[in-house]
């Protein structure tokens, strides 16, 4: 599921998001930080990703933190009450490099990013 097709949930009143710029990991690293916190609180969300030891979950706190920021102060939402409804994980564009090889040849080098969207729900 792509961004646009998410933001259905936006039809929603009680739904905010926030989106990142483009990630320099691979979806598969981002992917199993998103499933350590999917479904959480965002008070429990948010402590599992200061403590996680893997440098991607810096990043994702970042858009957490915006997602909620963006659901307090635009849509009016109680901070105690939101959860994570959805974490998106898509590719993004790869940089691509060449690396010497024997005999006059060139080996592929692809370097990775990516984008997270988080969705933030607040529960009734």
């Amino acid at each position: 599921m792509n961004l646009l097709q998410a933001r259905r949930h936006l039809d929603q009143a009680n739904t905010a998001y926030a989106q990142s710029a483009p990630i320099k990991s691979s979806v598969y690293k981002l992917d199993l930080v998103a499933d350590m916190v999917r479904n959480m609180k965002v008070s429990s969300a948010m402590l599992q990703l200061q403590f996680c030891k893997k440098k991607v979950a810096s990043d994702m706190y970042a858009v957490l933190k915006a997602a909620v920021s963006n659901a307090e102060n635009n849509f009016g939402l109680d901070i105690d009450r939101l959860y994570i409804s959805e974490i998106l994980v898509n590719k993004g564009f790869f940089l691509r490099r060449f690396r010497p090889k024997a005999r006059g040849r060139a080996g592929k080098i692809m370097k990775p990013f990516s984008k997270i969207a988080i969705f933030v729900t607040a529960r009734s």
